[in-house]
């Protein structure tokens, strides 16, 4: 009795009223009234009051509680005894709340109005059981009663059960059936042909074409602007051919061996199963754009990557956020996963974490899971704790659809209700399509020494998905056997014919086909063998201008008093007396400089809108309402200036950084920063950084010119709190040690000692026709240091950024030792050797250690001809820090051996314990200057 008058309980409205806020409302993040990049308002869920209010209110609700429970259980229950398993490899599951009997329920007609919607408005129990089986334990089970929000769950309620009911037309049947059959028939051509190589085919889960067919027509008849997708290896060529435009020629040629990039073109291409494609589809003279991103190897790195690049198209195009219209209306997110990758690679938790926060909300990704249910060898059950791979989505209160595999038109409703939910919510959804692998995990590999049972099920098949579904239209009068035959003749044909035409292809972007290199390339210049200096200084004028703007605070925002002080009190006395710039001033001067020219810039990262260090300050939160204003984007107000987004991030380094640099690619007219926390962090991305990062130019053609802000320097922190690891970057350039570097890097790699030389860089970074990454072993200690600022002039025109920085000592003559080092242990250097008051030392800083500046350094080396010794030193330990990279570069290239100044070698990065610090810190100074 009490269950019962507690759910009475749940049908009263008022009950219900605190729940209808929506959940977005506490991502309002001290922002009601908004800043650029995030717009609280259009994240708030459409009202559809109208539609629950009558269904909660109803009398056959309040008069028969009992079927609305056995009602309510399948609709929370029913995927566990759903029949999603094409193979039929596990029993179906005995539910109790699905037994009418378990509610006291005989079999008498009830009025399901309220209850049941889109179906009988009377049934009997018998006749409800049948219907609820029907629609929740077929062929597709569904899981949304975990979402919070009842707008949501009433909005699924009516939507699934509509289009569950739903019969599919004989023309969207024919489509399937065609889709599917022309995806084997690839399969079986290149089985035949390529018999050797791995291309990961589509068998077992060519229902998943269907399925991108529908999410593509559905986005052209919605007119949306552009589709941006990533998947694994998995049917990925049977897509890329079938139905992004891929050339057959391009594909037999790439599987020939030949290089898929165009000829002349610099760069080391990718694996077959990373081929990319850009292309426009039309559908009933309605057309969409579709870009299948490259991936990495690396499962579902890709995911956040294509989130960023969807999100800078979005800012392109003045969408949402940062226009008009929502999130996700024009520009669309699809993310394909894998099974045993979903549910193992944390990445993608950490994608889901940020899909609803401010500044990296995409308006919601719709997500395809090919469920092979087993991953290279392991087994489901060995492969996660949980019961579904797709259970990570319960962590952000989001549906998820698990459809048979076998059931084509099942795929196709689960496609539409994914659309429909996305468009109507701005939220992720899932559909999880379970199907089969019909080989190992490649062509050559052999399953059965580890999956025996599931490969005896799928080689006992009487016949392929393709194959019985086309089987079944005929019998349905849709499909004509000899129609179907002609087709799959037709496109045989055409494959052999591309097969010949394959040896003498040359590479090139067509009207309905290019790679995404292809496309950046329009806008964008490639570095040249040349060693060049840019002009990057600005009118004093602007900078002061610009740099007061930077401060500016409205008349009625409540600013807190310490940053009165020493904010902007502090920087406007720096502006007007034009020296004792520090390290944000600069800065701020930097990016509010290239706002005032009409660039954009995006800084991302944990805290990044206060800094780490409490430095930057760019954001400023109203000490009485909790908004927050961003001075910067007030420039001014003609409109032609840019903006500043302040992406403060979720604590992640690898999904938050590959979302970034997706959103480099996308806004190469934009700078784009990540800063780390502490630089030793940045190591949580390493994925990232490998595949993409470093290497995303010469096997894709995509150029970055993101800046990673690692702040770095020993103070005595700790092993993880000193260094960015700069030899890791230094040994993932593609610097040679034996000729000089120019321009044509894969990234800079810059250890700066001044605010000016910070300045220069970061608008280096957009003045400059190309684009490069720029790895920054950032400031911490000298952000505040006294001797580590300059003046106005430093930023003035006709100056620029300086790779190397001399010494400024009157007789060069006189010189017997010349230090080289990089970074803040400069400063310790040259304290020590004026308390010394040490003549014939010279300390030569290289700001930049790749492109290695070898010109620059024979230079001086020149100007110290009576140097006997050259040192490198540095605070880092020998095994880490720039020695390993520079010494063969001295050697080999300048032409002078060095000397190793610096720690011993250290298994950690540095020592923990502070006493020893120091003592190291001492030993350091006496190895200079003590002889």
């Amino acid at each position: 009795m009490s269950n019962l008058i507690s759910y009475k309980r749940l049908l009263d409205l008022k009950y219900f009223q605190h729940l209808f806020s929506p959940i977005s409302s506490f991502r309002d993040y001290h922002s009601k009234q908004g800043v650029f990049g995030f717009k609280p308002k259009i994240h708030s869920p459409p009202s559809n009051n109208a539609v629950f209010d009558e269904s909660l209110t109803s009398v056959s609700r309040n008069q028969n509680p009992n079927l609305l429970r056995l009602v309510e259980a399948y609709r929370r229950h029913g995927h566990l005894k759903a029949a999603i398993d094409p193979l039929n490899l596990h029993e179906a599951q005995n539910v109790p709340e699905l037994c009418p009997s378990f509610y006291g329920l005989p079999d008498v007609d009830h009025n399901l109005n309220g209850i049941l919607n889109g179906w009988k408005t009377n049934a009997s129990t018998s006749d409800v059981v049948d219907q609820l089986e029907k629609l929740y334990c077929s062929s597709t089970g569904i899981e949304f009663m975990h979402i919070e929000s009842i707008e949501e769950r009433e909005w699924l309620v009516n939507e699934y059960e509509a289009i569950n009911s739903q019969e599919v037309d004989a023309v969207t049947k024919k489509e399937i059936a065609e889709a599917m059959i022309l995806s084997q028939n690839f399969d079986n051509f290149v089985g035949a042909k390529f018999p050797t190589v791995k291309r990961y085919g589509g068998e077992g889960a060519e229902s998943c074409i269907p399925f991108y067919r529908e999410i593509f027509k559905l986005a052209a008849s919605f007119d949306a602007h552009h589709v941006f997708m990533c998947m694994a290896h998995r049917g990925r060529l049977n897509l890329l051919t079938g139905m992004l435009n891929c050339p057959y020629e391009l594909m037999f040629s790439k599987m020939k061996g030949r290089n898929e990039l165009p000829a002349g073109t610099k760069g080391i291409g990718d694996v077959l199963s990373h081929l990319t494609s850009v292309t426009k589809l039309n559908f009933d003279g309605k057309t969409v754009s579709v870009t299948m991103l490259p991936n990495p190897s690396h499962l579902e790195a890709a995911n956040p990557f294509t989130a960023g690049r969807v999100r800078a198209e979005q800012q392109k195009i003045r969408e949402g956020d940062y226009g008009t219209g929502n999130m996700g209306d024009r520009v669309v997110c699809l993310q394909v996963h894998g099974d045993a990758a979903v549910s193992g690679q944390g990445v993608v938790q950490e994608t889901l974490a940020f899909s609803q926060v401010p500044h990296f909300n995409v308006g919601g990704s719709l997500h395809l899971i090919v469920n092979n249910q087993v991953g290279y060898t392991t087994p489901a059950d060995r492969g996660r704790s949980s019961r579904y791979c797709s259970d990570v989505a319960k962590s952000i209160g989001v549906p998820v659809i698990h459809v048979n595999g076998g059931d084509p038109e099942a795929v196709v409703r689960a496609a539409r209700l994914a659309w429909n939910y996305r468009k109507t919510f701005q939220r992720d959804i899932f559909v999880d399509v379970l199907c089969y692998r019909r080989w190992g995990h490649n062509e050559m590999d052999e399953p059965t020494f580890t999956n025996p049972v599931m490969y005896s099920a799928i080689h006992s098949r009487s016949c392929s998905i393709p194959e019985a579904y086309c089987q079944k239209l005929v019998e349905e009068g849709v499909m004509d056997q000899e129609a179907n035959q002609n087709l799959l003749t037709n496109h045989s044909n055409q494959m052999s014919f591309a097969f010949k035409e394959a040896d003498s292809y040359s590479p090139s972007a067509t009207p309905t086909y290019s790679q995404v290199g292809e496309e950046q390339s329009k806008s964008l210049k490639t570095a040249t063998g040349d060693v060049t200096s840019w002009d990057t200084g600005v009118n004093l004028d602007v900078l002061r201008w610009v740099g007061a703007r930077s401060v500016h605070i409205p008349s009625n925002f409540s600013l807190h008093p310490t940053l009165k002080r020493g904010h902007v009190d502090a920087r406007l006395n720096k502006l007007l007396a034009g020296t004792n710039l520090d390290w944000s001033t600069a800065e701020s001067l930097a990016i509010a400089s290239l706002l005032y020219q009409g660039y954009d810039c995006r800084i991302s990262g944990q805290d990044v809108g206060r800094g780490t260090f409490s430095q930057r300050h760019c954001m400023l939160v109203d000490q009485q309402s909790n908004e927050i204003y961003i001075p910067m984007n007030d420039l001014s107000t003609d409109g032609t200036q840019g903006h500043l987004e302040v992406a403060n991030s979720i604590l992640s380094e690898e999904a938050v950084l590959a979302f970034e640099y997706g959103n480099s690619i996308g806004r190469p007219d934009a700078l784009c920063i990540w800063e780390a926390q502490f630089g030793d962090f940045f190591n949580g991305a390493q994925i990232i950084i490998d595949t993409f990062v470093t290497s995303g130019e010469t096997k894709w053609q995509l150029q970055s010119g993101l800046v990673m802000i690692l702040p770095h320097g020993f103070d005595g922190a700790g092993p993880e709190h000193s260094t960015c690891r700069i030899e890791r970057f230094l040994q993932l350039t593609d610097s040679r040690e034996d000729v000089a570097d120019c321009d044509d890097i894969n990234m800079q790699v810059v250890n700066p000692t001044t605010p000016a030389q910070m300045f220069h860089l970061l608008r280096r970074q957009l003045i400059r026709p190309y684009r490069k990454p720029l790895i920054v072993a950032g400031p911490k200690l000298l952000l505040r240091f006294p001797a580590a600022v300059s003046s106005l002039q430093d930023l003035a025109p006709g100056t620029s950024f300086k790779s190397v920085l001399d010494d400024n000592l009157e007789s060069p003559a006189n010189v017997r030792r010349v230090i080289f080092v990089s970074g803040k242990h400069y400063y310790a250097l040259n304290q020590q050797r004026q308390e010394k008051g040490v003549k014939d030392v010279a300390i030569i800083r290289l700001e930049e250690l790749c492109p290695f500046p070898a010109l620059e350094v024979q230079k001086l080396v020149t100007k110290y001809s009576n140097a006997k010794e050259f040192i490198w030193s540095q605070e880092e330990p020998r095994n880490g820090g720039a020695w390993n990279f520079v010494e063969p570069r001295f050697r080999n290239v300048v032409g002078i051996n060095l000397r190793y100044s610096g720690r011993p070698v250290l298994a950690a990065p540095a020592v923990g314990v502070s006493a020893i610090h120091k003592v190291e810190a001492a030993n350091l100074m006496k190895d200079i200057f003590s002889s």
